[in-house]
């Protein structure tokens, strides 16, 4: 990964850095991650931006915290 500087206007950063800590991110993943998201989205414009962040969030998650899905396993 490589890190450059990059200018960005002081009420981004101020709504990332909000955001980074209510989402447990640096300011910087934060800014990734929307980035993710606005790329994903211009990309699959059929898709609902909420889905998208929920997917991202989802892809974002460590493998040992996942829910192994098991066929039949469920009879509600």
């Amino acid at each position: 990964m490589m890190g450059l500087p990059v200018r960005i206007d002081d009420e981004l950063y101020e709504n990332a850095k909000v955001a980074a800590k209510a989402e447990h991110r640096t300011i910087a993943g934060q800014i990734e991650f929307w980035a993710q998201v606005g790329r994903t989205a211009l990309d699959n414009p059929d898709l609902p931006v909420e889905f998208i962040v929920d997917l991202l969030r989802a892809r974002q998650e460590p493998a040992q915290a996942l829910t192994r899905f098991v066929p039949g396993q469920y009879r509600g």
